[in-house]
C-alpha cells in the first residue's frame, strides 16, 4: 500500500531535537475502507481502492452509489486507488495509518488548490507591470500592455498570458517528509505546505 486519503485541519509547528522550528500540515487519516480489489485477470492491472468519509445519497451520482452498494458501504466522501499494493487486504477491510506510513517516510501530496478567483497578470502570472510611473504612465503599475501584433498575425495567439481565474487546480507537492505520527488521534504530521484549504481532502502517498 502506498497512499492514504486524509484530511487537512491545518498548519501547525513543532521543536525537533536539534532545536530547529518547523513548520508543518496537521493530516488528520479518518477511516479509509477498501472498497475494490483490482487484480490483472479481472482489470488489467492490480490496485486497491479505497474509500473515505461519508455524505448525503442524494449528493453522489447513481453510478458510484451503486458501486459503492455492491461493496457493501453507504455514501462515501472520496474514492482513490493505489498501485504498487504489497497489503493482502480484501474488501470491506479498514486501514489506518500505521499500515502505511511511519515517521521519516518522504510522500506527496495531492489535493485541490485555493481558488482565488479572477486575477490579474501581475498576481496570476508574476508580470513586472509597465514599470516606472514616467513617461506619462497613469495607473497602468498592473496592467497587461499590449497583447496583440499588428496585420501580421492580425490576431492574438491561443494561450495567451492574460488575467483570468486562479487557483481551484488539482495540484501534487512531492518530496515531503513525515516528521510525527499520532496515531491515536489518526494524525499525521507533515513538513511544509500541502496543497487545499482547512477542511479539505487530500491524497497522501509514497
Amino acid at each position: 500500500m502506498n497512499g492514504l486519503i486524509g484530511k487537512k485541519i491545518g498548519m501547525t509547528s513543532i521543536f525537533n531535537e536539534a532545536g530547529m522550528n518547523i513548520p508543518c500540515t496537521v493530516i488528520e487519516i479518518g477511516k479509509n475502507v477498501v472498497s475494490q480489489v483490482k487484480t490483472e485477470e479481472t482489470d488489467g492491472y492490480s490496485a486497491l481502492q479505497v474509500a473515505y468519509g461519508s455524505r448525503n445519497e442524494k449528493n453522489i451520482n447513481k453510478a458510484l452509489g451503486g458501486h459503492l452498494k455492491r461493496s457493501g458501504l453507504g455514501s462515501t466522501q472520496k474514492v482513490a486507488e493505489f498501485r504498487n499494493c504489497d497489503l493482502e487486504k480484501a474488501q470491506g477491510d479498514a486501514l489506518t495509518i500505521a499500515d502505511v506510513f511511519a515517521e521519516g517516510d518522504t510522500v506527496s501530496a495531492v489535493g485541490t488548490s485555493k481558488g482565488k478567483g479572477f486575477q490579474g497578470v501581475v498576481k496570476r502570472h508574476k508580470f513586472g507591470g509597465v514599470g516606472q510611473a514616467t513617461h506619462g504612465q497613469h495607473n497602468r503599475l498592473r496592467a497587461p500592455g499590449a497583447i496583440g501584433a499588428c496585420s501580421t498575425p492580425s490576431k492574438v495567439y491561443k494561450g495567451t498570458r492574460m488575467g483570468g481565474r486562479m487557483g481551484g487546480n488539482r495540484v501534487k507537492t512531492t518530496n515531503l517528509k513525515v516528521v510525527k505520527i499520532l496515531a491515536e488521534k489518526n494524525l499525521m504530521l507533515i513538513k511544509g505546505a500541502v496543497p487545499g484549504h482547512k477542511g479539505s481532502l487530500v491524497i497522501i502517498e509514497k
